[in-house]
């Protein structure tokens, strides 16, 4: 059985009446690198919170982890890392790296449990995979954009997800961060741990089978397996110009 199956699923957010996400079926297997590509405002987004149970499932079924999503979300979303889009440390945030970072570990630890060696192990080696141990003490508030970033690709990895999910991840960092995480990703994938990855710039992609899915107005335009080398070319080709990406 696949890691996360979606079948003909609906999904609108509270309120809305109209659906964003629309008859949409999709299935991600073990270890495999998805990236998630399509015009602004085709669902992509939507995508990943349907997925890790933030927005409302009003028809279809969707298992993540052999979990129902529609009645097992706070599961799913202890197995699922899912690094957003666009978030933002207050200045005056007194936490450091390393203890946002540790935070990723809660939903092992549980309520007023003290972080075990193995936690204080798995925050250490996160740390180090992302290659930010020269800003574990610094405060997170004090941090770049492209610094709060990695400690939270660092904080996702900590939680020793089942699946990791990125929206658009690389929007502060430079090409050799972007390559460099690429490469952290590709080790994930080869240890059986599917990536989804929202993105509009495709440089730098693992040389390793890419699962493309191209969305458009709420569904998939295109469920493909192609090379890193192909994704560009097939995400132009469905937007018209890859500036309306």
């Amino acid at each position: 059985m696949s890691v996360i199956n979606l079948e003909g699923i609906y999904t609108a957010y509270e309120g809305g009446e109209k659906a964003v996400i629309r008859d949409l079926s999709l299935h991600v297997d073990r270890g495999e690198y998805v990236v998630i590509g399509g015009p602004n405002s085709a669902g992509k987004t939507t995508l990943l919170e349907s997925i890790n149970g933030l927005i409302k499932i009003t028809h279809g079924r969707a298992t993540v982890c052999g979990l129902d999503v529609s009645f097992q979300a706070d599961e799913v979303r202890k197995r699922v890392g899912y690094v957003i889009q666009n978030f933002y440390f207050d200045p005056f945030t007194p936490f450091t790296v390393e203890q946002v970072v540790m935070m990723g570990r809660y939903g092992r630890l549980g309520l007023m449990k003290r972080p075990t060696k193995d936690d204080y192990h798995a925050v250490k080696k996160a740390i180090h995979l992302v290659g930010i141990e020269d800003l574990a003490r610094k405060t997170i508030g004090t941090c770049s954009g492209g610094q709060q970033q990695k400690a939270m690709i660092a904080h996702n990895i900590a939680k020793e997800p089942e699946v990791m999910m990125l929206d658009e991840p690389f929007s502060n960092l430079d090409f050799s961060a972007r390559e460099y995480l690429q490469g952290v990703f590709k080790e994930l994938v080869r240890t059986g741990v599917p990536i989804l990855m929202v993105a509009h710039a495709f440089d730098g992609l693992p040389d390793i089978p890419i699962h493309l899915v191209v969305m458009n107005r709420g569904k998939i335009a295109h469920d493909l397996n192609c090379t890193a080398g192909e994704v560009e070319c097939i995400i132009r080709k469905e937007c018209g110009a890859l500036d309306k990406c």
